[in-house]
């Protein structure tokens, strides 16, 4: 059963993910960013408006449309009509990208704090979007909208002592919870990406956190392993659909 904890981890992620680009069409929040992340460019269902389905898709894909993005829509357990899911496939729109949200109920100081380097926006969307082979146009958009999201945006860099990049990740505390965000490994399979998490989460605890979420592929079961080992738990799964062609 869903509980309290998935559905603030789930408007925590609304906020975190907040594009400048966005609207409201009929209880839905559309997302418009030209950038890397689908959910900051896709249909959120938060609402059932008063359109019929078929013409509020129409409106949604106009504005799509207008914006050069391919039409999509996030569906997780609280998307509205109840049965969207079910009506999409009946169209033959394709699902894709399951996504599991994990969730940690408590945070503990570290005993044993890591330094980390802060990074400005721009900095920090090059240097993920370098380890991801991310575009010129993708790595602005990101900046940008980590820049203006309506919660504050921390990024930072795990170095070894040369002063190498070994991780780097971003955290969103939003209140009494965090949410980690573009966790990346220069280094694979070293356990960084474990001890920069740890750190984000030290770190939020000492900001005033005390619950945590993250997203992860549903199919990588590398960082749910990681993931699991720290604590975290799964709370629930969502997906895209799209009448076009996988997003990329």
């Amino acid at each position: 059963m869903l509980d309290a904890l998935a559905l603030r981890a789930e408007l925590a992620g609304l906020d975190a993910s907040a594009p400048p680009q966005q609207a409201d069409i009929d209880g839905w929040l559309i997302r418009l960013s030209p950038g890397k992340a689908k959910r900051s460019r896709c249909i959120n269902a938060l609402r059932e408006g008063t359109l019929p389905l078929d013409d509020l898709l129409a409106r949604c894909k106009q504005a799509y449309d207008a914006a050069g993005l391919p039409l999509a829509v996030r569906v997780t357990p609280w998307s509205q009509p109840a049965d969207l899911d079910a009506r999409l496939a009946a169209k033959g729109w394709n699902a894709f990208d399951a996504a599991d949200v994990m969730v940690l109920d408590s945070l503990t100081p570290d005993p044993a704090p890591v330094a980390l380097q802060a990074l400005d926006a721009p900095a920090y969307a090059t240097l993920v979007g370098t380890l991801r082979g991310s575009s010129a146009k993708a790595i602005a958009a990101h900046a940008e909208r980590i820049a203006n999201a309506p919660v504050t945006y921390q990024g930072f860099a795990l170095n070894d002592a040369a002063g190498a990049l070994l991780a780097c990740g971003q955290m969103v505390v939003d209140g009494d919870i965090v949410g980690l965000y573009d966790i990346a490994s220069a280094v694979q399979r070293r356990g960084h990406a474990d001890r920069l998490c740890r750190a984000l989460l030290a770190l939020a605890h000492a900001q005033g956190a005390h619950q945590a979420y993250l997203q992860v592929g549903s199919d990588n079961e590398v960082a749910k392993r990681l993931y699991t080992r720290m604590g975290f738990v799964f709370a629930y799964r969502y997906h895209y659909r799209s009448p076009e062609q996988e997003l990329v």
